[in-house]
Parts: structure tokens; C-alpha cells; sequence
């Protein structure tokens, strides 16, 4: 299974409840009347992302499908053309990416009702080779942040290989997606030494002034 996450901000001037609230109910009904999808996810920024100015995103969507082809079948359906006429209504297009990605899950588990979870997009060190990158986040980081008793559930999405074929640079070399049992454990981690360890590991492989992230809640639409 492929998944393919979406971030982009609202439209200049919409109020962000107006924005969630079409993302939420019209665009979500749309969406998921697509052929062939088998999950859609929606993050919702937390309210305190914009006590202190904009978040770097307003949204982030994952939608899953059984392969790219599934994926590239949808060009030409009605049920698309649909998505990408309402999108104007509230996107402001010229924020919009997306990462095909390839989905690894680290640390399973069942986090609570209300859990906090960081959507962290992630970008390699220049110098480090990407096939290089992609072995030490999953086979080193991920133990790692897999051991932190904090973290409830842990996945990492991989960009595909094939998004740089022809020597392309995707938007970000994919998303760590973390679970925590709300705001309040995530503050205490963060303050642990175990997390200032995680945080250390993160900046020998990543470029982290090219990597944002959005604390969310979490919404499974379909799947």
C-alpha cells in the first residue's frame, strides 16, 4: 500500500474555523468517494499552534491506496475532477505539496482517545546519501524513538524511491508521524534526557531548518 500525504495552508483572509470546517465536512465527503482509496487521515493543527502565529501548515492529509497505478487511475475520474474543483474554495494552491510515500510502522500501539500526534516532515543532510539516510532513520533512529515509553505509536513514511528519479527533489524525504498520550506528556518527554538523546540522533541525519512540523489530532475519515 502507497500513501500520499497533502499539506497545504488556507486560503488568504479565511478564517481558520471556516477553513476546517469546509476540510472537515464538503471536502472530506469528496474525498472519500474516490475510486480505489482505502484510508483518509486528517491532522488538524491544536488551537495553540496559532497563539503565537501561524503553523507551517493548516492541514495535513493522508490518503492510502494498493499501489501507484490505483493512485494514477484517478487522473481521469469524475469523482477526481471534483476534488480538484473544490479545492480553490478554501486552498490556497500555491502552498500545496505532497509526498508519495511507502508506510513503516516502528512502534505499534493503540493510543487514546485525544492523543496528541506530532506530524514531523523530515529532510536529509546534504551530504549525506539518501539511500544512507533512509537505513539510519529506520534502522537506527527508529529503535530508538520506538524505546521512549512517551511514545504511544510510531511511523515512519518513507518518500519513494522513484520521486527522484531523473535527479527530482521531492518536497521532504517523507513524515514521522509520533502518538503521545496528550500535550502534557509530550511537554514532560521533551524535557527528559532520553528525548534531548532522541533530539541529538535527529540532528546527525536530518536538516531540521528544512523539516516543520505540526502537532495535531488526528482524524480517520475512512479506514
Amino acid at each position: 500500500m502507497v500513501k500520499i500525504v497533502i499539506f497545504f495552508k488556507r486560503l488568504p483572509g479565511m478564517s481558520v474555523e471556516a477553513f476546517q470546517e469546509h476540510w472537515r465536512t464538503t471536502h472530506a465527503d469528496i474525498i472519500v468517494g474516490l475510486p480505489g482509496i482505502r484510508r483518509y487521515v486528517q491532522n488538524v493543527p491544536l488551537p495553540t499552534a496559532y497563539r503565537k502565529g501561524e503553523p507551517p501548515f493548516d492541514a495535513v492529509a493522508e490518503s492510502s491506496f494498493d499501489d501507484t497505478q490505483a493512485m494514477k487511475a484517478l487522473a481521469s475520474t469524475p469523482e477526481y475532477a471534483a476534488v480538484l474543483a473544490d479545492e480553490p474554495n478554501f486552498i490556497d494552491r500555491a502552498t500545496m505539496g505532497s509526498i508519495i510515500t511507502e508506510e513503516h510502522v516502528v512502534k505499534d500501539g493503540e493510543p487514546p482517545a485525544g492523543a496528541v500526534k506530532s506530524v514531523d516532515f523530515v529532510t536529509h543532510k546534504a551530504q549525506m546519501p539518501i539511500d544512507e539516510f533512509f537505513r539510519y532513520w529506520r534502522e537506527v533512529h527508529g529503535p530508538l524513538m520506538a524505546a521512549a515509553p512517551a511514545v504511544r505509536r510510531y511511523l515512519q513514511c518513507h518518500t519513494r524511491r522513484s520521486a527522484y528519479a531523473s535527479g527530482r527533489t521531492p518536497a521532504y524525504d517523507g513524515a514521522a508521524m509520533s502518538w503521545f498520550d496528550s500535550t502534557q506528556a509530550l511537554r514532560e518527554a521533551a524535557a527528559t534526557p532520553e528525548f534531548a538523546r532522541l533530539r541529538e540522533d535527529v540532528a546527525s541525519f536530518v536538516a531540521r531548518e528544512r523539516s516543520p512540523f505540526v502537532l495535531a489530532s488526528e482524524r480517520v475519515v475512512l479506514g
